[in-house]
């Protein structure tokens, strides 16, 4: 299977969950910075997601899957003994769907691209820090009064999905000082081998 990724992007998690569950990438980048984007091997990414955007998981037989709460459950379901994701038809496995939704509509489409794009204007920007910093204190409740994971125990695909997210606060100014427990997560997550593989296959700064 091959994954495209751009450095740091949301497609980190997939890589975070394939790594953690030990299947073999095959990764190409794509260069988001310039229009058209292209990947690696010089084609023109519109051809692979017409999106436009990362990741996309392109199977062994051709077959393209894209957005990245559908790629880390599709992921952990070919691992199930990884313990990445509930069982199907569960209620664990809802509860971990509602989180992945949470970040990917709460946090992530907050994130970016509000606050990756000047244009937009400085007061966007602050309205959507307040938006975050209220999202996060329900995160840091939620960690403050569980943990040490999103879900309990066990590091599941939505760890590795809020972990990317929340790391992109250091680049646009999102303050996490009045988020202990938040901060704390970051720290643990980070210091997991396979997290820290997928940093550094990507050209990440790994923490210490």
């Amino acid at each position: 299977m091959k994954l495209y990724y751009a450095a740091g992007a949301c497609s980190l998690s997939p890589h975070i969950v394939a790594a953690e569950a030990g299947i073999a990438l095959q990764l190409e980048r794509v260069n988001i910075g310039r229009t058209p984007h292209t990947t690696g091997s010089g084609h023109d990414f519109a051809a692979v997601n017409p999106n436009g955007y990362v990741p996309v998981l392109e199977l062994d037989d051709g077959t393209l899957l894209t957005e990245g709460p559908a790629i880390v459950q599709f992921l952990a379901d070919l691992k199930p003994e990884s313990g990445l994701a509930p069982a199907a038809g569960t209620l664990s496995r809802a509860q971990l769907q509602s989180w992945l939704n949470f970040i990917a509509t709460e946090l992530h489409k907050t994130y970016s691209p509000w606050l990756f794009h000047a244009e937009y204007g400085a007061q966007a920007q602050t309205v959507a820090r307040g938006k975050i910093s209220e999202r996060l204190a329900y995160v840091e409740a939620k960690l403050a009064a569980g943990g040490p994971f999103l879900t309990g125990e066990r590091f599941t695909v939505a760890d590795a999905y809020l972990f990317t997210v929340v790391s992109w606060s250091k680049f646009v100014d999102v303050d996490l000082s009045a988020f202990p427990a938040l901060r704390a997560y970051l720290e643990r997550v980070a210091k997991r081998p396979a997290v820290r593989e997928a940093m550094m296959a990507e050209g990440l700064k790994v923490p210490a």
